[in-house]
């Protein structure tokens, strides 16, 4: 049996896409997921999945040896940064103490390769844009905290054990799979601007609420770094590869394009692209939201040689319509 990457959270919106890259990529992958906010059908048809809580180490621990996993990649958490504000400790619980459980087992098992999904959210108010790897971490929400606390964990445990990470620091991550396969099946839960704008165009929502136009932005609304999520589905599977080919080395990297959009910006091209005038709402300003939030991507391109392919608003914005299209017309779960 060759061996496998365990996908932590892989029912999930980019746990579900970075599965597919693995797969085409050729290596083997298993799923584990507790479906709290996962969809099962998201789950690509090549990997095998194991429904549990990723703090049960004898679960994980024996998910690992029956695979023979000498990799992990960790998605599963919480990820809503006002929920955070409302509910500290359900993200200090999920996003810290749960990897701390997942890593607990790892190092029991031997694994030691992990790639780690965090957010540029740590930056907090950053003092410069586009904001280096290199920049202060003064997260303003317990959502950005508690992701900083999990990389502090491994830091902490790379420097005593034989043990390699990659810390991915996501930016604003959108669109869907180009071939239909996998796309944010949130439905009216939904957060993401690109994911709700889509909706509001396809008459799913009524509307679309600007949280905020008194930001210090070109525009006075909110400003983030949008990248394709299958530009960072690729990533991960660079960064493994940069594991495998450099043992002893750890990574920490952005995951953006290095250019910024507003809200308004990405509310022009759901507009342009889906063909219709969206109905929108002012709403104040999201408690634990920063004004901008843009990469600097040079490190991510020089360490892992990752050149992204669909860097291009409206094509993010067309894939996402295309998924939500997608889920119209396919039969209820």
């Amino acid at each position: 049996m060759t061996s496998a990457v365990l996908v932590t959270g892989g029912a999930g919106y980019i746990g579900s896409h970075v599965a597919l890259e693995l797969l085409d990529a050729g290596r083997r992958v298993v799923v584990i997921d507790d479906l709290s906010t996962g969809n099962r059908a998201l789950v690509p048809k090549g990997a095998a999945f194991q429904q549990g809580d990723i703090a049960d180490e004898a679960l994980v621990a024996n998910l690992i040896a029956d695979n023979q996993v000498d990799a992990i990649m960790h998605f599963a958490g919480s990820i809503i940064v006002p929920e955070s504000v409302a509910e500290p400790l359900k993200y200090y619980l999920n996003n810290t103490g749960k990897t701390r459980a997942l890593i607990a087992t790892a190092l029991g098992a031997g694994v030691r390769r992990f790639i780690f999904s965090s957010t540029a959210t740590i930056y907090g108010n950053p003092d410069e844009v586009p904001i280096p790897e290199t920049a202060a971490l003064r997260p303003i929400n317990p959502y950005g905290a508690s992701k900083l606390m999990s990389e502090m964990m491994l830091r902490d445990v790379a420097a005593v054990n034989a043990f390699d990470y990659c810390i991915l620091r996501y930016f604003n991550v959108a669109g869907a799979d180009p071939g239909g396969r996998s796309g944010q099946s949130s439905g009216e839960g939904a957060t993401h601007l690109i994911k709700v704008a889509a909706q509001a165009a396809l008459g799913k929502r009524p509307s679309v609420s600007i949280f905020g136009d008194d930001y210090p932005t070109h525009d006075g609304t909110g400003v983030r770094d949008y990248i394709h999520v299958s530009d960072l589905a690729a990533a991960h599977v660079k960064a493994l590869d940069a594991l495998v080919a450099a043992p002893g080395r750890s990574h920490t990297l952005n995951c953006g394009y290095g250019r910024g959009s507003s809200v308004l910006d990405v509310l022009a091209s759901v507009e342009r692209v889906a063909g219709v005038k969206l109905h929108t709402l002012q709403a104040p300003r999201r408690a634990g939201d920063p004004a901008t939030l843009v990469a600097d991507s040079r490190l991510i391109r020089d360490r892992l040689d990752w050149e992204p392919r669909f860097d291009d608003l409206d094509l993010i914005v067309r894939h996402a319509l295309d998924w939500e299209r997608g889920m119209a017309q396919a039969p209820a779960a």
